[in-house]
């Protein structure tokens, strides 16, 4: 679909790309990875045509369609999050003008058997069909859902987009790209904004709705769960993996080793290459020979060894006093702002020694909890904070703290303590700051690296008590294993605050769930919570749709329907009980129909994707009926379970 030839970028003297060559097929998952600076983000403005490469070429076909998501854009605030939301479809409403002028036309002309009124028939088929394997016929339901799988709420729908936060309006510009069904889908760290359902549920849609994804991220569950193929930015060069990331990150290592070894045998090649031309040099008799080596040495091309990977690298938190048993305890907290209950009747105890997550949709007060236990906002109920606990706290304003006179090498010299003074520029370097970056003022760093240089700092305090808000959200891959190794290392106790479940995987032995006012416990770790959840929905789901009763169950089930409503005769019972059966019945065939559509469509588009088949017209008509029955089915899916939740509440 795309085509990456001979790419070259540089920027002043210094080349960022040299001789790239990679191709994007249809279906191609692929993941951007490589340290920050490597040219990640300029390699997705290039192929977004955003960008001009200095060298070589980028060849999208004419008629191939790139949806591009910037790490930070600039956003609308003249709309509801609906008509911002329903920009995406823009192109349909055109489209659909068009089809209506066409439709008129043809109502109004008799001379069926010109050769322009055939024509008229044809571009009217063409475009109907276009119309309705773009979801024309029911784009709204489709922005509805997406915008929901994002976070949002039916009654945020008609709220206007300056009420939202930037992450809210990002959600936005990531719903109206789904919605827009580009061949190629190009995302710069689109889980920045996002919470752990919201992330799952984006998951789900790039694997089964879309053609072709590049996509950067520093979410390795993330990454894993999303892409079959690796690109590798390095030196300059790229590294085409055809496995998802963590099959690369054992091939990666094994490259590198390949690598050094190659390394060290060059490096013996040339020193005892410069050793005989040393040892011969003023020898009339070994002229030739010495000769000979030195354009040997000349034609020698360098070879280069990807950069270190500094995740090895273990930090320890200094010693600090012991605090006492329980560090935090919570009793009947409540936090309000006017009518608008963020949470209430909040008990719980966080034991010293233990580390746990906070998670929960954005805004449902994970944050404003951590507020209240640093006492930076007034709170009803009781919060009492352990004996001898010293808090270490990290969020992103810690980062507006930060001395702006001083470098970044001063900043963390002026807080490290005994022989990690040593090991100061391997600690920065591992977070993003090696080489030169290190001697930078803190006035110059953009937020995303003051970010990283707070947490660093904190990283050296003596503390027993560390709460994290979002930690990750700046850090690289190997930064993050660097920060979650010391974590796991440290010996006091700690809440962190994140939707990144690889980060928190194996860190935390207790999840506290924020939603609806309240705070959930759950003992076990992300994965078990994340399990617990599914197996949650599903009974919520059999509740408010039960499957289909035997004859007895249903006789048996008059008598508490007469019990919950004795309102309702006996013969009222029944026709309501039959009702129910009726519906069930049609949801499950509308789920098996649907089941089997997909699948259709499924291997339709295989059998389109091959030489024989993109030439094939039968199957794309098949395709357009098959999406339009699909659609139909859904709509009528979705009409039966709403009817069946009325009837049963």
């Amino acid at each position: 679909m795309i085509s990456v030839e001979g790419l070259q970028v540089e920027f002043g003297a210094t080349p960022l790309f040299e001789d790239v060559t990679y191709v994007i097929n249809k279906k191609d998952r692929i993941a951007l990875v490589g340290k920050n600076g490597a040219g990640k983000s300029t390699m997705l403005k290039i192929l977004a045509g955003l960008q001009v490469p200095t060298g070589g070429r980028v060849s999208v076909p004419k008629d191939t369609t790139i949806g591009y998501l910037p790490q930070v854009m600039v956003l609308s605030d003249t709309h509801t999050v609906m008509e911002e939301a329903e920009k995406a479809f823009e192109h349909i409403a055109e489209m659909q003008g068009n089809i209506e002028k066409m439709n008129q036309e043809l109502s109004k002309r008799t001379d069926y058997e010109s050769e322009s009124y055939q024509k008229l028939i044809e571009q009217f088929s063409h475009e109907n069909e276009r119309f309705l394997m773009m979801g024309g016929s029911n784009y709204k339901a489709e922005i509805e859902r997406t915008l929901m799988g994002l976070g949002f709420r039916r009654s945020d729908f008609d709220r206007p987009t300056s009420e939202f936060s930037g992450g809210w309006r990002m959600r936005i510009e990531l719903a109206k790209l789904l919605l827009q069904r580009p061949d190629v889908l190009l995302l710069d760290e689109p889980t920045n904004h996002l919470d752990i359902e919201s992330i799952q549920w984006l998951e789900g849609f790039l694997a089964g709705h879309c053609n072709a994804v590049v996509l950067v991220s520093h979410d390795r569950a993330f990454i894993n769960n999303v892409t079959n193929r690796t690109i590798e930015i390095s030196c300059g060069r790229i590294y085409d993996y055809k496995v998802p990331y963590d099959e690369y990150v054992v091939l990666r290592k094994e490259r590198r080793e390949q690598q050094l070894r190659a390394y060290e045998n060059q490096r013996k090649q040339i020193q005892d290459t410069e050793e005989f031309i040393e040892r011969f040099r003023y020898k009339a008799t070994k002229a030739v020979q010495v000769q000979s080596r030195i354009k040997q040495l000349e034609r020698i091309v360098p070879i280069e060894i990807d950069e270190e990977d500094n995740s090895a690298l273990r930090l320890k938190f200094p010693p600090a006093v012991r605090s006492g048993n329980y560090p935090v305890i919570a009793e009947e907290v409540k936090k309000a702002y006017g009518d608008h209950v963020v949470f209430e009747q909040v008990t719980l105890t966080i034991n010293r020694g233990e580390k746990v997550a906070f998670v929960g949709k954005n805004g449902e007060g994970k944050s404003t909890l951590v507020k209240c236990i640093m006492g930076e906002i007034p709170f009803e109920g009781k919060l009492t904070i352990g004996h001898n606990v010293q808090i270490g706290y990290f969020a992103q304003n810690q980062a507006q703290m930060l001395d702006e006179n001083l470098t970044v090498f001063d900043t963390i010299d002026r807080v490290a303590k005994g022989d990690i003074r040593l090991k100061i520029r391997d600690i920065l370097g591992a977070f993003m700051f090696g080489g030169e970056a290190s001697d930078k003022k803190v006035k110059v760093l953009s937020g995303g690296e003051r970010s990283r240089l707070a947490m660093i700092r904190l990283l050296l305090e003596p503390v027993n008590f560390l709460i994290l808000d979002e930690p990750t959200n700046h850090l690289d891959m190997r930064s993050k294993d660097v920060l979650k190794d010391a974590i796991r290392d440290f010996d006091g106790t700690v809440v962190v605050v994140s939707h990144d479940r690889e980060f928190l995987d194996g860190l935390v032995t207790k999840v506290y769930e924020f939603g609806g006012g309240k705070v959930k416990e759950h003992l076990g770790g992300i994965y078990d919570f994340l399990q617990k959840k599914k197996i949650d929905s599903l009974n919520e789901l059999q509740r408010s749709t039960p499957v289909k009763p035997s004859a007895q169950e249903s006789l048996k089930s008059a008598t508490p329907l007469q019990e919950s409503d004795p309102k309702l005769s006996y013969e009222a019972q029944k026709e309501q009980a039959r009702k129910i059966r009726k519906i069930e019945k049609l949801v499950a065939e509308c789920e098996k129909k649907i089941e089997d559509l997909e699948a259709g469509i499924r291997n339709l588009e295989q059998r389109m994707a091959t030489p024989e088949g993109a030439s094939d017209m039968n199957l794309y008509e098949q395709h357009i009926r098959m999406k339009k029955e699909l659609d139909d089915t859904v709509e009528e899916w979705e009409k039966a379970s709403m009817e069946l939740e009325e009837l049963n509440s």
